[in-house]
């Protein structure tokens, strides 16, 4: 490698990637225009499909397709066992009405209905459209998934936020994983009890020490010096994605972006209150006025549901104070732009991280502490 990383291919898998980066796959905020602008500017654009039905998936797809010949990814959520009672869903109900009768939302507790995961559809229209890349998270596909994936070329990714789940996705036959530090933005990957809040730069060269599979870093990462870090800390590739979020191509309420570039490091908070699996976003008064209430939420994804009017009508009343506004802790280093800028700014940074730290390092070896010009 002559150092010039502007002309660096990331071969992993046969992606041919311009820079080791992946755009997070942010379920809700995903849009085709997103995933295709990454994919076209040499990174992987990914799809959000978590809460998409099978058809939905299927033409979010092919909308992808018709902007980019690059590739691309589709994640996707892995259904767990839910069980609650009428009761506690009435219960759960009843506390989301102060915030539903200050949007203007009818109460009908009747009308409230779950349904069934799309998981195995979305998987047909994956193996159907021949995507690159499926990965995973909420927990680990059944074996025999994965074993048709590869089976069809398609390149198979689980989430881990510790060490162990890291070595069960390598157990179960992935070809890769996204290691997840508690510094990332949205909904965290954990599976397995208990669950763990371990940093990124503490869990990435343990994971990446333990695990034979390539390793992809998430959490907290907004530009190249991140990126760069990462993969002295044992990474294969890093995954952003607060700051793919607030991209122009992105699909995330003008408020939501707003919030995220306004807001201090400590503002991006861990909550239960919007979907009853732990995440973490920008606090507000949602966020603050149920975290007492904890014992009455529904677990994932049945509080989702129950929140999801008083979001959508949020979102039309452009009060962010009932918004799930998910971020990472990097704040401070998040910018409004396109996905292009964004891209180019990320290769120019860790050509430069990577270059001034090979200077630092010469000049310790030669025995002088000053600072690399």
């Amino acid at each position: 490698m002559d150092g010039n990383f502007k002309e660096w291919r990331i071969m992993m898998f046969g992606l041919n990637l311009k820079l080791p980066v992946w755009q997070a796959p942010m379920a809700g905020v995903s849009t085709a225009e997103l995933t295709a602008a990454a994919s076209n500017a040499g990174v992987l654009g990914n799809v959000g499909a978590g809460y998409l039905s099978g058809e939905q998936t299927e033409e979010f797809i092919q909308r992808v397709k018709r902007l980019t010949n690059a590739p691309f990814g589709v994640n996707l959520f892995v259904p767990g066992q839910v069980k609650t009672t009428h009761e506690q869903v009435t219960a759960a109900h009843q506390l989301l009405s102060p915030f539903r009768e200050q949007l203007g939302i009818a109460e009908d507790v009747d009308s409230i209905s779950f349904s069934p995961p799309a998981f195995d559809e979305q998987l047909a229209v994956v193996l159907q459209e021949k995507v690159k890349v499926c990965s995973f998270t909420f927990g680990l596909p059944p074996k025999r998934a994965i074993e048709k994936l590869k089976e069809n070329g398609i390149i198979t990714v689980g989430t881990a936020t510790t060490v162990d789940e890291a070595l069960a996705c390598e157990k179960e036959g992935v070809d890769a994983v996204v290691i997840q530090g508690s510094e990332a933005g949205g909904h965290r990957g954990t599976f397995q009890s208990p669950e763990s809040l371990i940093g990124l730069m503490a869990l990435l060269p343990q994971a990446a020490q333990e695990v034979r599979i390539p390793v992809i870093a998430a959490g907290g990462i907004m530009n190249g010096k991140g990126i760069a870090a990462a993969l002295c800390l044992g990474a294969s590739a890093v995954q952003l994605g607060t700051a793919f979020l607030v991209t122009a191509e992105s699909g995330a309420h003008p408020l939501h972006k707003e919030a995220i570039l306004s807001a201090k490091e400590n503002d991006a908070v861990l909550t239960r209150a919007f979907s009853g699996k732990t995440a973490r976003g920008i606090s507000n008064r949602f966020i603050k006025e149920m975290q007492q209430h904890e014992e009455v939420f529904l677990p994932y994804p049945l509080q989702n549901t129950l929140t999801q009017p008083i979001r959508k009508q949020a979102g039309k009343q452009n009060n962010k104070e009932y918004l799930s506004l998910w971020s990472g802790q990097g704040t401070r280093l998040s910018k409004q732009q396109t996905v292009n800028e964004l891209v180019e700014s990320l290769v120019d940074e860790m050509d430069a991280s990577l270059l001034a730290a090979n200077r630092t390092v010469q000049n310790i070896r030669r025995g002088s502490l000053t600072e690399p010009q």
